[in-house]
């Protein structure tokens, strides 16, 4: 989850709102590619997750990398919560999940070598103290229990918040893992078609990284029981965001919408203060019941937006926010996805010729069968599987038209990257439904088995 912001000034109009998010506008040639993915850490003997201190700690984790590969340390009051360099940002999500944050680059094989480096820092780290580090959407045997709540403000606030909203959030915060991909923007109209495209098409990609079959050390009925988390979480601040298909949709209407979110927090002097459930409406007219008389800076505003969790949101980019955490191979393919459709015109014309006729309740439909039946899904007779053909088969030609070359040129483009994903849609099988096939076969029920064949 995202950091305290910085650097805003007063609010001294609504128009600043907009004006932030419309800052996001830029030409092509400065569009960028930032993946982010989370993976669980476990003690290699007992399979438990680690905690935040000792021998086998996210600390652990976090001041290794420090000493031996030079990233800068990030605190809040005396705890080590997370390491920067060049851009880039390594964070703890509630439950001690490890994410990367990548820093902004330009092609997908900059973005891929960005994961080889750090997944490989941080295994030379981690086997070392006997720690392991796995990617998966849910955490497939761990309790609630059993997972250790990160000393973050941040999260103190929303966990004692969750169960006033909804059922899962608590369940997201501890043992939920995604991988997501932040990409840019020309204009306000541009934004819009490719806001749309990203809600609209997100259930494809929750089927085609689908990687969450089990909780509590069983199978639980959905190929992504992450979906279902996010389906129970919060309705003020998840979703579909159905006004954005609206006519007249645009900067401004998402202000709106983000001025009805109820808040978590105002970050002051180091500390998180207790905003939950209160107004930023409120807070524009100095009349915040957590800050009587005060009215919120830019950064206050920033810090907001950061706790709108739609299927894909908008910042000074849109973020794609559907896919579960899975294997390395995944990682590199979900940026590889949404570039090819998000990134060429073409692409991103024929990406919205896929779900432009489809309604509210058709979106909602396809989101709760991807989380449940993943490629399997139907919705209307339509089959989940030829959808995300079509939609896979028009990023092929969007990153063929990008044309970015790697490895000195070598290689001719970024659609190799996609192979994992065409993989699954000729079996018919996305990580899911491999992981049942071998819980139901050669593993023959012993889910222990997940750690040693599918960690990093």
């Amino acid at each position: 989850m995202s950091i305290p912001q910085s650097g805003g000034g007063p609010i001294e109009s609504r128009d600043q709102l907009a004006g932030l998010l419309e800052k996001g506008c830029k030409p092509k040639d400065q569009w960028r590619i930032g993946t982010e993915h989370e993976k669980f850490g476990y003690c290699r003997d007992t399979h438990l997750p680690i905690p935040y201190e000792g021998d086998r700690s996210v600390r652990a984790v976090l001041e290794g990398l420090q000493d031996r590969y030079q990233w800068d340390p990030v605190f809040e009051g005396p705890h080590l919560i997370g390491l920067s360099k060049d851009g880039a940002n390594i964070s703890l999500e509630p439950g001690g999940q490890l994410e990367l944050s990548g820093a902004p680059l330009e092609t997908i094989h900059q973005t891929c070598d960005e994961v080889n480096s750090h997944l490989r820092e941080v295994k030379d780290v981690a086997d070392e103290i006997g720690v392991g580090f796995i990617g998966l959407g849910a955490a497939p045997e761990w309790t609630h229990e059993q997972m250790p709540l990160m000393p973050k403000g941040r999260y103190k606030l929303m966990d004692a918040y969750m169960d006033k909203v909804g059922t899962a959030g608590k369940v997201m915060m501890r043992r939920t893992c995604t991988v997501q991909v932040n990409l840019d923007f020309a204009s306000e109209a541009d934004m819009v078609k490719k806001l749309r495209v990203a809600v609209a098409l997100q259930p494809v990609a929750n089927a085609l990284f689908g990687n969450s079959p089990f909780f509590e050390g069983k199978p639980n009925g959905h190929k992504s029981w992450r979906g279902w988390v996010w389906r129970h979480l919060d309705p003020a601040r998840t979703g579909m965001v159905p006004f954005v298909f609206e006519e007249g949709f645009g900067f401004e209407a998402w202000v709106d919408y983000a001025l009805d979110v109820p808040m978590y927090f105002v970050y002051r002097d180091g500390k998180y203060i207790d905003a939950l459930g209160q107004s930023f409406r409120d807070f524009l007219d100095g009349k915040l019941p957590a800050l009587p008389g005060e009215t919120p800076t830019m950064s206050d505003w920033a810090d907001h937006l950061t706790t709108l969790f739609p299927e894909a949101r908008i910042k000074q980019f849109i973020e794609m926010r559907g896919a579960d955490g899975g294997p390395w191979r995944r990682l590199c393919a979900l940026p590889a996805f949404w570039v090819g459709l998000l990134y060429d015109q073409g692409a991103l014309d024929a990406a919205w010729d896929v779900a432009k006729d489809w309604t509210a309740e058709t979106r909602e439909a396809w989101r709760v069968a991807a989380s449940v039946d993943g490629l399997a899904a139907e919705v209307g007779g339509q089959r989940m599987l030829d959808v995300a053909r079509e939609v896979v088969g028009i990023a092929r030609e969007g990153l063929k038209a990008r044309a970015m070359p790697g490895l000195g040129g070598m290689v001719a483009d970024e659609r190799h990257f996609l192979h994992a994903l065409e993989d699954s849609l000729e079996s018919g099988k996305a990580p899911a439904d491999e992981l049942l096939d071998r819980y139901h076969g050669d593993w023959g029920g012993d889910l222990g088995r997940i750690y040693e064949e599918y960690s990093y």
